[in-house]
């Protein structure tokens, strides 16, 4: 028998907001997070606009040592650890730390780190490369630090599926706990890739918008979309077995309820055109999670703002829900913060678990008229206040891979 996982803790780190309140407060005011990129100079670039994170300070969270030996992504993951695991209440001395594990993966790890030394090679030479090359790099060392930032001994896995590497590590982490090998998992993603070979590449393989008005650049499902804006920041959330957290007395946000997984095996950048490969991992989601289509309340859909994502999303969408497709609030939270790649499942995760608390669904900013085959309620407008005791994230990534998880209200 599988055990029950809930969710305790929440952290975030975002463009439009450096804590889970104001992220959320943002997202009900539709608050858009992009802007023109200030990281570096643009002028040569087709691509202005990015959603980038404002006023972190690292110190904020870590001793300057500490910080200096750990690139943005990384920083990132340990800045929303910190925050869920103080959400949650957690007390490490009373904890086995063997059973306490990290699921914080990232995409890219660090481009930035990767464009620095290779300058250095180029111009002075290999012996000038910095010896915390690698380590700082590696997309798996944003789970190390939390790891080691907090005493963390169990299980430290780093999930790498491009886009859909947050919701992964939240459903690799909810299966860590069902069966047994942690009681305690500290999940989510970080990535910070908003530099020129990150934008370069993204625009080379023409998927990032090139609008220049911040309120139009991210408009999922939208007729005029024309790709998405690249966002950075982290999202981290503590789950936990229920006995584990009923034991302690923790708060409970809300339960996982199922998790599903998927590939199209059919092209390395484009999903596959009938929706088929992510609408099975819905499906997969809502049978492990002992529900019927029906069940389902709220969609946060990938919802990337591309062409050929809102249009086959929307397909999966239909496939999976059947006729009550047309009857589900669906939204897309990139429309405000962009798309955080690696961690936009872990901030995206939030999310479901925060309309569920609240019984609110955020709008789709951006949207003012559905392009052609997006015909189902993206929440067009405002916000609405309704009840949500299920709800469905789902995460698409490049490779064909997909990823699904349900976030119930928990009943004791």
């Amino acid at each position: 028998m599988s055990r029950r996982v809930v969710v305790t803790g929440l952290g975030a780190i975002t463009p439009i907001g450096n804590d889970v309140d104001s992220f959320w407060s943002g997202l009900k005011e539709k608050k858009v997070g992009v802007g023109p990129i200030t990281y570096f100079d643009t002028a040569d670039y087709k691509v202005k606009l990015a959603a980038q994170v404002k006023d972190f300070n690292p110190k904020d969270y870590l001793d300057p040592k500490a910080a200096r030996r750990m690139e943005l992504f990384s920083q990132y993951a340990v800045a929303a650890a910190k925050q869920a695991l103080e959400d949650s209440g957690i007390d490490m001395a009373k904890e086995d730390p063997y059973m306490v594990g990290v699921a914080v993966g990232s995409g890219i790890g660090s481009l930035q780190a990767f464009e620095r030394d290779h300058k250095k090679l180029l111009e002075k030479g290999p012996s000038r490369v910095n010896p915390l090359l690698v380590p700082m790099m590696i997309s798996n060392m944003a789970a190390g630090n939390v790891a080691i930032q907090f005493g963390l001994k169990g299980k430290n896995i780093n999930v790498v599926t491009a886009c859909a590497t947050g919701t992964h590590s939240i459903g690799e982490a909810f299966r860590s706990i069902q069966y047994g090998e942690a009681d305690v998992m500290v999940a989510g993603g970080a990535e910070a890739s908003i530099c020129p070979i990150g934008v370069a590449g993204f625009t080379a393989l023409t998927a990032l918008s090139t609008n220049e008005d911040s309120m139009k650049a991210s408009r999922p499902f939208d007729q005029e979309r024309d790709g998405f804006v690249m966002g950075e920041g982290s999202g981290v959330v503590i789950l936990e077995e229920l006995g584990h957290a009923l034991k302690r007395g923790a708060k409970i946000y809300g339960e996982v309820g199922g998790y599903g997984a998927t590939c199209d095996a059919y092209h390395i950048t484009s999903p596959a055109e009938d929706g088929s490969g992510a609408a099975r991992a819905m499906e997969n989601a809502i049978k492990d999670a002992g529900l019927v289509p029906s069940d389902i309340d709220y969609v946060n859909a990938h919802g990337t703002s591309t062409h050929h994502n809102d249009l086959f999303e929307t397909k999966a969408i239909k496939l999976a829900l059947g006729d009550h497709a047309g009857k589900v609030k669906i939204n897309s939270t990139k429309s405000m913060i962009g798309h955080l790649l690696g961690a936009a499942g872990g901030v995206e995760f939030i999310v479901c678990v925060k309309s569920i608390q609240e019984g609110f669904v955020h709008a789709t900013a951006g949207l003012e008229k559905e392009g052609e085959g997006c015909d189902l309620d993206y929440t067009k407008g405002s916000g609405v206040s309704m009840e949500v005791n299920c709800a469905i994230s789902n995460s698409l990534g490049f490779g064909g891979h997909n990823a699904s998880i349900v976030v119930k209200k928990f009943v004791g």
